[in-house]
């Protein structure tokens, strides 16, 4: 009595992707194409094919199961016309590749060309408000002697004698279930159709060489590190009358020495005297345009943060603009003239700082605060 399981080398309790998975090892093992004029090779290919038919369908093998072969006495192999072969067809097409049967392999046409990639670094108010660029690189272009045909100047191509242009070649195969086709790429010409003969000295039949080329990249206002900018067909050359790739420009933008960028706003801080943070005053401040004057009110503290609406960095889309910020970080001076240092005095003893009007400071708080 024939054990499908055994035939398969697999468990009782094996699961349908190891059944599947020993299936495909075997078939591929004892096919006929693998092993030409081998009549016990061609055996163990149909029992192996028999015991896959019953155990990969789930109500074949509960049968097969429970009342042995003789529950699917006439099902295994046929029963249902050529249907009950369907999965296991797939499967062995799965192993061997495309090309049994009616094939849709095709003459091999255009092919796009290869994308490249460019990394431009840029100034920080390069970035800011856009600039153009001249770049140069190194790509592959249509051959200028053969104008990228690769064939030697007052020659042709001529149509491939081994595949008579069709760019594919038929082999016919004998299986177990019957003569198959099997097609593949025509290796004498690629899949072209086409026979080089006489090829171009310059491109050596490829149709294209090596040559450095200098582009002009316009910059929009508002780029950022990370920002990507495609320049459409300034990639390799295509295959075969296909379309040229596109350079991609990476951007990365230098560090400012005052200017800090997050997203579109702008930060930056300045120092000031503490005379003009408690009397106010009016300073000079940086921008992206050029210095301008801003009042600081008086009382300021140091680290107080300013805000300009929309003098920030204009958004790579064209729409709206970030902010400026701007702190404020007071300044104390480290030398100061006894006149100073009197006046400061002075100023301390009229402002309560000596605790002699009863006022109570911080560490006086402190000191009640735990006692002691």
């Amino acid at each position: 009595m024939k054990d499908y399981y055994e035939i398969l080398n697999v468990s009782k309790d094996a699961s349908q992707d190891e059944i599947k998975s020993s299936f495909r090892r075997l078939a591929k093992k004892y096919h006929p194409d693998l092993n030409p004029n081998d009549k016990e090779a061609e055996q163990r290919f149909k029992e192996i094919n028999e015991a896959y038919e019953v155990l990969s369908d789930p109500e074949k093998r509960r049968r097969y199961d429970t009342f042995g072969p003789e529950g699917v006495n006439g099902q295994a192999g046929y029963g249902q016309g050529f249907g009950g072969f369907g999965d296991i067809f797939e499967d062995i097409f799965d192993i061997f590749g495309d090309g049994f049967g009616q094939t849709t392999s095709k003459r091999r046409g255009p092919v796009r060309g290869a994308d490249l990639r460019y990394n431009l670094d840029l100034e920080f108010k390069e970035a800011v408000f856009g600039t153009e660029k001249e770049i140069q690189i190194r790509k592959s272009e249509p051959c200028r002697t053969c104008d990228g045909s690769g064939v030697k100047p007052g020659s042709q191509k001529e149509t491939c004698s081994k595949c008579n242009g069709s760019g594919e070649v038929r082999y016919a195969q004998q299986t177990p279930f019957g003569q198959f086709v099997r097609v593949a790429t025509c290796d004498q010409c690629g899949g072209t159709g086409e026979f080089i003969k006489e090829k171009c000295n310059t491109c050596s039949g490829t149709g294209k060489e090596i040559r450095n080329k200098k582009i002009k990249i316009k910059v929009p206002a508002g780029v950022d590190t990370g920002s990507i900018i495609s320049v459409r067909g300034e990639g390799e050359v295509g295959e075969r009358g296909g379309l040229p790739g596109d350079l991609f420009i990476y951007i990365n933008v230098k560090e400012h020495s005052i200017f800090k960028r997050k997203g579109n706003d702008i930060y930056f801080t300045i120092p000031i005297t503490f005379t003009d943070a408690a009397l106010g005053a009016e300073i000079e401040i940086p921008t992206l345009e050029g210095k301008e004057s801003f009042t600081i009110p008086e009382g300021t503290q140091t680290g107080t943060k300013f805000r300009l609406k929309n003098r920030g960095v204009s958004n790579v889309k064209g729409v709206g603009k970030g902010d400026l910020y701007f702190k404020v970080e007071v300044k104390v001076p480290k030398k100061l003239t006894e006149k100073q240092k009197e006046l400061l005095r002075e100023f301390a003893k009229i402002s309560g700082e000596n605790h002699k009007d009863g006022k109570k400071g911080f560490f006086d708080k402190v000191k009640d605060a735990f006692g002691n």
